[in-house]
């Protein structure tokens, strides 16, 4: 798959709400930054997830006016807008800001090594 087309797989993988469909497009060592909390590694990255499915029910996460800034034959960079919304405690709720991801070409597959989100 070229590194291009998994940001979109990562978006249909995320609205799945399985991390099994996730983790198949990180790295091992993969490091998730956030504003307030930092996830290294598939099992807290994976703890992660869940926690946030578990919180926000039906969550649609949505990822939009992606800019490849870095692009070489073994890693990619892109920047992003991302928008997520859901039910907690059932209302509904929703947020949006900005992304960066990191890829690494691992055994002849594009992986997402790095994500920082950050709130708008």
């Amino acid at each position: 798959m070229d590194y291009k087309a998994i940001i979109k797989e990562y978006e249909r993988a995320t609205n799945s709400h399985n991390f099994d469909n996730v983790e198949k497009l990180l790295t091992d060592d993969a490091v998730y930054w956030f504003a307030k909390n930092s996830y290294q590694g598939l099992k807290e990255i994976r703890s992660y997830f869940e926690n946030s499915w578990n919180t926000i029910k039906e969550e649609v996460y949505t990822i939009s006016d992606v800019v490849w800034i870095s692009e070489s034959d073994t890693s990619a960079a892109c920047i992003y807008r991302y928008r997520w919304k859901g039910l907690h405690n059932g209302k509904m709720v929703e947020g949006s800001g900005r992304g960066t991801n990191v890829l690494r070409k691992e055994n002849g597959f594009w992986k997402i090594v790095h994500e920082h989100l950050s709130a708008d």
